[in-house]
Formats: C-alpha cells, sequence, structure tokens
C-alpha cells in the first residue's frame, strides 16, 4: 500500500498485480512530499518495535486497513486504486515467483498442477507467503460491508493505458513503468499450464474475483 499525502493518492498493492512497476514508478514522488520524511520515520520506528506501534500501513495491506486507520473525511478525500489480474493467469505467476525466489514453499510440488491441487486444499496448513495469491483480489477492494471502495481498478493486462489514466486522475505525467520481477522461464499463454480439472479448481476458488471483475479462463 503506497500513501501519498501530497497527491492524495492510496495504491492498494495486490501481488502479483504488476504493482512492483507502479511503486517503482510513484517512488520519486515521494522525495517531492514534505510528509514523506515524518512518516519515513515512523515506519521505522514501526519496523523497530516488532511493529506493535501500527505506524505503518503494510505493503499488501487491504483498502479496509486503510478506511479502518485513517479519518473518515481524509481517506474519502483520496484516489484509493489498485490493478487485478486474470486469476488463471495470477496463479501461474504465483508459482513461478515462488519456484524462483522461495522454492522451500512448494511443499515439494516441483509442477505447476501438483502444486496447485496441494495450494488449494482446504485441509492445507496455512502459509503466509503461499496464501497472498489464493486470497480473492476483491478482497483487497472492498470495505467491512462488502462494499468496493477504492476508484479505479486498473488490469494488468492493460497495464501501461490503466496506468496513463491513475497518473492522469493524480495529475502527474506518467513516468514509464520499470519491468519488475517478470519470469523469464514461463510460457507466455498461462491456459497452457492447465487440465480441465485445474482450471475448474481455479473457477471455483476464485469464483467471487471471476464474477465481479469480469475475467473468464478464454479472454
Amino acid at each position: 500500500m503506497l500513501l501519498s499525502p501530497k497527491y492524495r493518492f492510496l495504491f492498494v498493492h495486490i501481488a502479483k498485480t504488476g504493482g512492483t512497476s507502479v511503486r517503482a514508478a510513484l517512488e520519486g514522488l515521494r522525495w517531492r512530499d514534505p510528509w514523506y520524511y515524518p512518516m519515513f520515520l515512523c515506519s521505522r520506528f514501526s519496523h523497530l518495535s516488532g511493529h506493535r506501534i501500527a505506524a505503518k500501513l503494510p505493503r499488501h495491506a487491504k483498502v479496509v486497513a486503510a478506511k479502518e486507520l485513517l479519518p473518515r473525511e481524509y481517506f474519502d478525500s483520496l484516489f484509493k486504486f489498485a490493478f487485478v489480474r486474470n486469476p488463471w493467469d495470477l496463479q501461474v505467476s504465483s508459482f513461478h515467483h515462488i519456484r524462483r525466489e522461495r522454492p522451500q514453499y512448494l511443499g515439494g510440488h516441483e509442477t505447476f498442477e501438483d502444486f496447485l491441487r496441494w495450494k488449494l486444499d482446504p485441509e492445507r496448513p496455512y502459509q503466509y507467503h503461499i496464501d497472498t495469491s489464493i486470497t480473492l483480489q476483491t478482497d483487497y477492494l472492498i470495505d467491512l460491508s462488502g462494499t468496493v471502495v477504492v476508484d479505479f481498478i486498473g488490469r494488468y493486462e492493460r497495464l501501461n493505458e490503466d496506468f496513463a489514466t491513475v497518473c492522469d486522475r493524480i495529475g502527474i505525467r506518467a513516468p514509464a513503468l520499470p519491468h519488475e520481477r517478470q519470469a523469464r522461464d514461463r510460457k507466455r499463454d498461462y491456459r497452457s499450464y492447465y487440465s480441465d480439472e485445474t482450471a475448474e479448481l481455479v473457477a471455483r476458488h476464485f469464483a467471487r474475483d471471476i464474477r465481479m471483475l469480469d475475467y473468464r479462463f478464454d479472454p
């Protein structure tokens, strides 16, 4: 999550949706924001305290965290945005990310299909680094009553165009988006990773995302 008091925006960062590139592109705005420096000190104090003073909005916090913590009028005045991704494609991206950077979390399941079945098994013990991509994307966009409270939902599938729209709303010239954390060993077509059975597993688990965000297995 990225909060800018000067430019009055709140970026809700859903994992594996291009958010690292968006954060990197907007990073320079921090140095122009006089609020950044006290926010940085609060963040460091929070880190040193083991985050027991709740002075920081975590990187992948849901929008409801900001709504509950920030003053109501201030929260309502912010331009709140997020990016989402086709759930089937997101699971392929998550698999490659874990295999590349945290292979110990594969649980001994080296192929995508075996890993996905294990990952979506409701009996599997919870592990945070796996379950960030199990959480519904729409959970990041809604408040406690289930109402979508972000103002703009961009799509990974048209990242550059939607990021330009975000920058226009913020009132800045759109900087170039860097290509962050791209997997070099994955196939371009996510559908090639799936059997009918595993595609249906994702369809069931992410049914609300698919319905609310209007995604399909075949784009």
